[in-house]
């Protein structure tokens, strides 16, 4: 019976995350608890530095148990993580954990706010994060997100005093956020603010402590936590039929990319919050202390309470549509409230909740989920009044046109459903998140409309005014154009409404690896946007590349429809790189973009506006052996990458990994976290290690040091520890210049280590038996030297290396030395290979 609750529950809270912009079915239970809400002016930020940083936990409880307007505070998207469930990364990962993050909050009730914070990756030190990021565009970020939400209280995930000790960006989340606090009720403060916020003082600033922080259990449990609260974040919720740790559960359980699928826990669970600064507590255990989160807290709010605590206290769960005229009466007086900022959150509020009581269904669903500028779509409004509340829609308005009269009195239980035309501003700029439309930094992403800092997407343009009359009192309420269809495998589904160029332009491979001076075909594709595209398309490229044919003609008949055509691309002689650069010209318009379309089922489709561009490298390489196997772990481009330039790559699964299946290979390679993620991996060992002992090369890439499936993941002893170099340009020595690994069959350089992206590795070990030979040294500055970071051993006649080098990060990014270090370890040995690339035996 549990599970089929937690399923009907699951269901309820993913509703909206599966199929987009699906409307709620909310219970009676879920409107009496927006009242409940509703009545509690009070708001708690929460403040971290990624996805996945936040305390679901907390937040679910500030949400669901005080009532509190909550949100949270992420000051980058996650873009420089990695991804478990796809291809995507970089900008394209920032877009998906941007929307697993939306799908948290759906969950545990909280809302969601950025900064322009761009993820580099991991940095060790806040002075290292700051290199990065602009310091004064992020904590601008951070005051703007203060006066715009206006918190009564603010939460820290980290701990400000503590640099050094954790990732740097999470310090540095922490020491912004208490720098904002005393800074957003400054007018004088980042004045250029002014015009989108009025400057806001938080009453109080926590930090979200926990035992880890102290070391042990036994170490906090000695604390004097007289400067603490604790709060009991396992309440039940009998409306629900969940604890708050299970709905904490289910939203963590939204970040999927980065594989934080969970079990959920239930019971009393005890979480702490230390004051940091702003008015005491005065041994109080409310955090909310001296403030007054009643209706009393806004000017004429005290009428508006009467009404609205009156329903609370009386609420009819068989018949919530019985509340509807004292709701309406409240909304007439919210109307004459001086405080924009209340008055604005809770107008928004008692809509949605007279739409609720009212059973009031308004749908704007077009016959299509794209349409191009200048283009016409049908859409299909539909509009239900479920209640006997006198209902009349007086007109609808599309498109900011003028209002079209409809004056239908809705009856109850009746559906009106009619066809309207809207028309695409011809002007109208295509739907991508707004925080890529412009060329940015490393480490900022570059927005200049101070109006969209801090949101999590990109406003919807086309909307429909449903202007109503509800008991004789003008409401309107508005709705985004969505497209809802259907599927006979999956039923009804939901569609966010996008606007997509006239036509986009895509190169398949994001890098393609010449490793000789050989012409290579390559395939452009052309996606049409609207009917009838005719025009040239050609591709501009490096000045010592050629390209031919130089154009080609592009005719395209229907929208939605894609012409495929083939260039030869005829690589400079010796080593060179730069980018081909897709340019479709139709009618003195030219297009270089391409549309990336990201479909998942637990998070809204997306579309991704970037630059059409793949990097062409001619790289100078030699390699030994051909066949390799790979098995893989979190999900990487190695395979691919290696096939780039001439290997022959079979990914095996763990079921294939048998001693007649690996005789056919030169090399076994085992992917990015593989030995964190494949628990079967644990049985294969011994076919691994005696597929080197006869003589194949087994390289490992990095594997987190916690929750390995196998402790013994080399034939002799190997201890992963959290060592890495996040410096991309750290200096590289060679510690064994005579290896066979940096001189055969590429002579390997200082050079190849130029260019790196991101870092140079991570999760180096730290500690080897002797019959393994460091090859490199680097470290970060102030740090001593890392010598983990490529370790070779000699097993039987084959060769064991692992590697915490950062190769699934440098080979999409076309890094020539790294292509040439991996062939060299794929070559270890292999000086008497056979044509057939088979092991001699």
């Amino acid at each position: 019976m549990r599970k089929l609750i937690f399923l009907s529950i699951t269901l309820l809270f993913s509703s909206a995350i599966t199929s987009a912009q699906k409307p709620k079915t909310p219970t009676s239970t879920t409107i009496y608890e927006s009242i409940q809400k509703l009545n509690f002016l009070g708001s708690v930020l929460y403040i971290a530095a990624h996805p996945d940083d936040e305390n679901t936990a907390l937040i679910a409880y500030m949400a669901n148990h005080e009532k509190a307007r909550t949100a949270y505070l992420s000051l980058t998207r996650g873009d420089g993580g990695q991804n478990l469930i796809g291809p995507e990364i970089r900008e394209l990962l920032g877009v998906m954990r941007t929307q697993e993050l939306l799908a948290a909050r759906r969950v545990d009730g909280g809302e969601q706010m950025f900064t322009r914070a761009n993820d580099f990756g991991y940095s060790k030190h806040p002075d290292e994060t700051l290199e990065i990021w602009d310091k004064n565009q992020v904590l601008s970020d951070v005051v703007l997100a203060i006066r715009k939400f206006k918190p009564d209280v603010i939460i820290n995930r980290f701990d400000h005093r503590t640099p050094g000790t954790t990732h740097g960006h999470h310090t540095t989340s922490a020491m912004l956020s208490v720098e904002a606090f005393d800074l957003a009720g400054d007018a004088s403060t980042y004045s250029n603010l002014n015009e989108v916020a009025s400057p806001w003082q938080p009453k109080r600033l926590f930090y979200n402590t926990s035992w880890w922080r102290y070391g042990s259990r036994e170490a906090f449990n000695k604390l004097d936590k007289s400067n603490m609260l604790s709060l009991d974040v396992g309440v039940y919720y009998p409306f629900k039929g969940l604890s708050n740790n299970e709905i904490a559960a289910i939203s963590r359980s939204q970040h999927l990319c980065q594989g934080f699928g969970r079990l959920s826990s239930r019971g009393s669970s005890e979480e702490y919050i230390e004051f940091l600064k702003g008015e005491p507590l005065n041994g109080s255990k409310n955090v909310f202390e001296g403030i007054d989160t009643s209706w009393n807290r806004i000017k004429g709010g005290e009428a508006i309470g009467n009404i609205l605590y009156d329903i609370e206290n009386n609420f009819n769960f068989n018949n919530p549509s019985q509340h509807i005229p004292q709701l309406v009466e409240a909304y007439k007086l919210l109307q004459n409230i001086e405080d924009k900022h209340w008055k604005n959150l809770k107008t928004k509020a008692l809509k949605d909740i007279i739409q609720m009581c009212s059973g009031l269904y308004l749908e704007a669903s077009a016959d299509t989920n794209w349409a191009t500028p200048n283009g016409l779509v049908t859409m299909n409004l539909e509009v239900l009044n479920r209640s006997n509340t006198p209902i009349t829609l007086v007109s609808i308005k599309k498109d900011n046109s003028e209002s079209i009269s409809k004056d239908i009195q809705l009856k109850n239980n009746i559906a009106y459903t009619f066809k309207e035309v809207l028309k695409i501003n011809e002007n109208q700029e295509p739907t991508t998140p707004y925080w890529l439309t412009k060329n940015g930094t490393l480490g900022m992403y570059k927005v200049d409309d101070k109006h969209l800092i801090g949101l999590p997407e990109t406003p919807r343009v086309y909307n429909v005014d449903f202007n109503l009359l509800i008991n004789n009192t003008p409401i309107t309420i508005t709705k985004p154009v969505i497209q809802r269809y259907a599927k006979p495998d999956k039923g009804e589904l939901y569609r966010p409404f996008e606007i997509i160029p006239e036509a986009s332009v895509k190169i398949q491979e994001k890098v393609i690896i010449f490793n000789d001076s050989n012409q290579k075909d390559i395939s452009v594709t052309v996606k049409a946007g609207q009917n009838k595209i005719d025009g040239f398309l050609e591709i501009k490229h490096p000045e010592n590349w050629n390209v031919y044919p130089q154009k080609q003609k592009v005719n395209i008949e229907s929208k939605g429809e894609q012409q495929t055509l083939v260039f030869t691309v005829i690589p400079p002689k010796n080593q060179n790189e730069g980018y081909l650069k897709p340019e479709l010209h139709i009618n003195n318009k030219t297009y270089n973009k391409e549309l990336i379309e990201i479909s998942y089922d637990h998070i809204p489709y997306q579309t991704v506006l970037l630059p059409s561009k793949t990097k062409v490298v001619r790289l100078d390489i030699e390699k030994r052996g051909e066949n390799i196997a790979y098995i893989q772990g979190s999900g990487d481009v190695v395979p691919a990458s290696l096939q780039q330039i001439g290997y022959n790559v079979r990914v095996l699964k763990p079921n294939e990994i048998t001693a007649e299946t690996l005789s056919n290979f030169d090399a076994v390679i085992i992917g990015i976290r593989a030995y964190n993620t494949v628990e079967e991996l644990k049985f294969k060992q011994a076919t691994l290690f005696n597929f080197v002992k006869n003589g194949g090369n087994m390289i490992v890439q990095y594997n987190t040091s916690h929750r390995l499936k196998t402790e013994q993941i080399a034939p002799y002893n190997l201890e992963i520890s959290r060592d890495r170099v996040t410096d991309e340009n750290a200096e590289v020595k060679f510690l064994a210049p005579q290896h066979e690994v940096l001189n055969y069959p590429n002579k390997i350089t200082a050079s190849d280590f130029e260019g790196w992206t991101q870092e140079r590795g991570l999760y180096f070990p730290s500690k080897w038996d002797k019959a393994f030979t460091p090859i490199l040294s680097m470290h970060d500055k102030k740090e001593s030297a890392k010598k983990g970071s490529l370790l070779v051993a000699k097993y039987g006649k084959g060769n064991y290396i692992y590697t915490g080098l950062s190769f699934f990060r440098e080979f999409p990014e076309g890094v020539s030395g790294a292509y040439r270090l991996f062939a060299n370890m794929l070559s270890l040995g292999k000086d008497n290979i056979e044509n057939t690339g088979k092991l001699n035996d």
